[in-house]
């Protein structure tokens, strides 16, 4: 029998889903969504859950689920606007971008450690998130910076303690 070109074609795609399947880590350990809100009339924005522990490999699903407001979801890191570095140095920054209302942003977090993040026109009011990404027991571990003086004072207030993420799974203050 002779193959067609369908079957030729059907071939192909599937060796090709294949060949990519095993170096996609989102098939392995799913997708979590943390989702941008704020209040009808802008005064107060947040990440929810904005403290959250993953195994390494996840996929986090950014979705601006403000009617609102634009939001961002940007990692503290100098090469984005010269920023303190607050994410595993095995880690690749990211900046979403400016999100408006009902647009998402995909981000696979493979580096184990704590990752901060912020919206970047809502982080003076407290617009920050934190992932802890693996556990303390990972080879690689990096724990969250000490650093307290480059951070707005409601940013720092709104960061969850690492061992309250470990020890209590997702976490939302506002």
């Amino acid at each position: 029998m002779r193959p067609t070109r369908r079957h030729v074609l059907g071939m192909g795609g599937g060796a090709l889903a294949a060949a990519l399947l095993p170096g996609l880590p989102v098939w392995a350990h799913g997708a979590v969504t943390i989702a941008m809100k704020g209040t009808p009339r802008g005064e107060n924005a947040w990440f929810e859950p904005n403290g959250i522990a993953v195994p390494v490999g996840t996929w986090i699903h950014f979705v601006n689920d403000d009617a609102g407001n634009s939001h961002t979801a940007t990692t503290y890191h100098p090469d984005l606007y010269g920023r303190a570095r607050r994410i595993p140095e095995a880690a690749e920054p990211w900046d979403s971008g400016f999100l408006l209302p009902g647009e998402s942003f995909d981000i696979v977090l493979s580096a184990p450690g704590v990752y901060d993040y912020y919206c970047i026109p809502h982080e003076m009011h407290g617009m920050v998130g934190r992932i802890v990404v693996g556990t303390p027991e990972d080879a690689d571990w990096e724990d969250a910076s000490a650093a307290t003086d480059d951070l707005p004072p409601a940013a720092l207030a709104h960061l969850a303690a690492v061992d309250a993420i470990i020890a209590t799974g997702p976490l939302t203050s506002r």
